[in-house]
Parts: C-alpha cells; structure tokens; sequence
C-alpha cells in the first residue's frame, strides 16, 4: 500500500510543478490561483511523502517520489508546455524509469 501511496505522492509532485509552470503563463488574479494550488499541492505531496517512509527505506523512497515527478513533469513539458522531445532527452528519461523500477525491485 505504501508504494501506492508514493506514487499519487510522486504525482502530485508533477502537480505541483505543473502549476508552477501555469503561473509563469498566468496574468492578474489567475497568478494566485496557481500559486493557491501549488501549496495545496505541495503541502499533500509531502504528507503522502511522509507517510509511505513510515515503512519504506527513505532513501529508495525519496529517489522514487523524485523520480516520479521528474518523470512526470517531463512529459507534461513535452505534451502541455510543448518542450522539444529530442532523442537524448527521452534516451534518459527512458533511463531514469528503468533506475525507479530497479529501486523498486531491490528494495524491501
């Protein structure tokens, strides 16, 4: 249930990102608002994160909350915010998955 728990943690960290790169888009009252759910989402990634290292190795489950969201946020840049996709960028974004599966699979 924890690794559960640490992925929606990892994806609200793309949230939280996301809206960061909305406010950056924002003008006038809407800057707020994005900046409203980026706490929101920040403040329930780090209680999430709190909560799936109460069994987890830290180490592992920080590596993987950050893997997820680095992940996630790439992709949401390539998709939403149009950032280019060149060959090497997704070489080692396909790397960086393959390392957040091994600590997966190694960890206890």
């Amino acid at each position: 249930m924890n690794w559960i728990i640490l992925i929606v943690a990892g994806l609200f960290e793309v949230a939280f990102a996301f809206c960061l790169g909305k406010v950056k888009e924002a003008t006038g009252n809407a800057v707020y608002a994005w900046y409203g759910a980026f706490l929101v989402t920040l403040c329930i990634s780090m209680y999430l994160l709190s909560r799936a290292i109460q069994t987890l190795p830290i180490g592992t489950a920080y590596a993987v909350w950050t893997g997820v969201g680095a992940v996630g946020i790439t992709l949401m840049g390539i998709f939403v915010f149009k950032e280019p996709a060149g060959f090497w960028r997704i070489f080692f974004l396909t790397t960086l998955i393959g390392s957040i599966i091994g600590l997966k699979s190694v960890s206890h």
